[in-house]
């Protein structure tokens, strides 16, 4: 069986994906998206384009900010899109989008900087782009092995994983 070619929007946020960390502990920005050096080391071969949409901590991410985030997606011509985006408020906005008809969204990022050699960000971010080829037309987060779908997860701190309800 021969399938369409695929074609994938990756849309960044910021969040820990995206972070550099200073010489004083605790001091942080978020940086450049990732998601490039990201898809060049792992050496892709379907097309893509990256989309950022804003550099925040998503703990900054207020309701005006998915929104934005939201038109982002529906005026993407892409069927596929992937979204990095901070941690903490990700299910959040996740529940933001849910609705949009014929797009699979699936939204992914990282406990530790993708700068850093320790982290999940490259695992997790070929999770959700095989989870994006794969799934229904719907919401989903990729985390920690798991695909989830958008309401059916939460963020546990204590653990520091993503988790069924």
């Amino acid at each position: 069986m021969q399938r369409a070619p695929f074609k994938l929007r990756v849309i960044t946020t910021g969040g820990t994906i995206d972070k550099t960390y200073f010489d004083k502990p605790g001091q942080y920005e978020v940086g450049e998206p990732q998601v490039i050096p990201l898809l060049i080391q792992a050496g892709v071969a379907f097309e893509h384009c990256v989309e950022e949409a804003f550099r925040l901590d998503s703990q900054q991410m207020k309701d005006a900010e998915r929104t934005r985030l939201r038109e982002h997606v529906e005026a993407a011509p892409e069927t596929h899109i992937v979204i990095t985006h901070g941690t903490d408020t990700m299910t959040q906005t996740a529940e933001a989008l849910m609705g949009i008809p014929g797009k699979v969204i699936v939204l992914t990022g990282a406990m530790q900087p993708a700068r850093f050699h320790t982290s999940d960000a490259s695992f997790n971010l070929g999770c959700a782009i095989a989870a994006v080829q794969l799934a229904s037309p719907g919401v989903y987060l990729a985390m920690n092995g798991y695909v989830f779908p958008g309401g059916a997860v939460r963020k546990n701190h204590a653990k520091g994983r993503f988790e069924w309800l």
